[in-house]
């Protein structure tokens, strides 16, 4: 058999730790797996030099990138996803104590409008209480470090939409701490919020009932990422799709037969307390299988996403699961 050789980049994350540690293996290939210190760093090294095989994106960047042609085609694999509610912060000052309140104010955006935690925080904030974009002011910078808006990746808005950079020299956080803007939609905990300032909350203070009541209503739990391969190693490689696909499940598995196994020990391999509580609590609410792979179990997260980015002017056509995904998946 040929062996051949595979780089994957992505986040090391529970999902994706036994392909770290050489556990789970693409059959037939020495794998090179590689990771960096924030996610787009991983997206720009893809996007810009076509550094990796096989790769982590932003769901986002990966439509973008659709529209202008791009060597990649997504498989079913989600190694991030996160429930949204959380990410609105707000100004304490500003007045925003309920959603209807961000209209016409001034929010922030870490490195383009529409990053995917924005695509959801929009989507659900106007699916659920009316919000509209477009009459809101965004500004695009850097959350910790002064940062301008990603070059790597187009940026599409409705027209009529006002989108600014934020001031040279600044950050989001700063500026949200500052009240320089209202509010900011981040994927990320600003550090003014870490820091405790007092003159910045979240939108929703008690958001875990909140997205527990939205998962059970809709049966959608966020999608962040998926994984990409190169178009010609599918090509070249017959049945690689479904090779990575397996090792990808394999790694996710495994992390979360640690959990299912642990429960016996009160989750003591963590320093969480109440660690037993939440994995227990979670069970009931979402089965054995919380974190699905493949089409069939994430059809309907994946559908609103779709939508959503063509509601808010990032795709210039609704995309169809069927155009996103690689075909020898679909039935996944």
């Amino acid at each position: 058999m040929t062996n051949h050789t595979l780089s994957i980049g992505c986040f090391r994350y529970d999902t994706t730790r036994a392909l770290f540690d050489e556990s789970a293996s693409v059959d037939g290939s020495t794998v090179t797996m590689e990771t960096a210190a924030t996610l787009p760093e991983i997206f720009e090294r893809l996007i810009r030099g076509n550094e990796f095989d096989i790769a982590e994106l932003g769901l986002t960047f990966y439509l973008r990138l659709l529209e202008t042609g791009l060597p990649y085609v997504a498989l079913p694999i989600f190694p991030n996803r996160v429930f949204r509610h959380s990410c609105i912060f707000v100004n304490t000052h500003s007045g925003i104590t309920h959603p209807a309140a961000l209209t016409g104010r001034t929010i922030g955006e870490f490195g383009t409008y529409g990053q995917d935690s924005g695509v959801w925080a929009k989507g659900i904030l106007t699916d659920e209480y009316g919000f509209e974009p477009e009459q809101n002011r965004w500004v695009i910078g850097g959350l910790e470090s002064p940062t301008p808006p990603f070059d790597f990746i187009p940026h599409p808005h409705p027209a009529d939409l006002e989108v600014t950079a934020a001031p040279e020299g600044t950050t989001l956080s700063a500026m949200l701490d500052a009240g320089e803007i209202d509010a900011l939609f981040s994927a990320n905990v600003p550090q003014c919020v870490l820091d405790g300032s007092p003159n910045v909350a979240r939108l929703f203070p008690d958001f875990e009932p909140l997205e527990r009541d939205y998962h059970q209503r809709t049966a959608i739990f966020p999608i962040m990422h998926t994984i990409v391969v190169r178009r010609d190693l599918l090509h070249e490689r017959p049945g690689l799709a479904q090779d990575v696909y397996r090792v990808f499940s394999q790694a996710k598995d495994a992390a979360a037969e640690y959990y299912r196994r642990n429960r016996r020990l009160y989750e003591v391999q963590t320093m969480v307390p109440w660690m037993n509580a939440l994995v227990e609590r979670n069970g009931e609410q979402f089965g054995d299988n919380w974190w699905p792979y493949g089409i069939s179990a994430n059809r309907t997260a994946l559908d609103a996403y779709l939508r959503y980015h063509f509601e808010q002017g990032l795709s210039s056509r609704r995309w169809r699961i069927e155009d996103v995904f690689a075909p020898e998946l679909l039935d996944s």
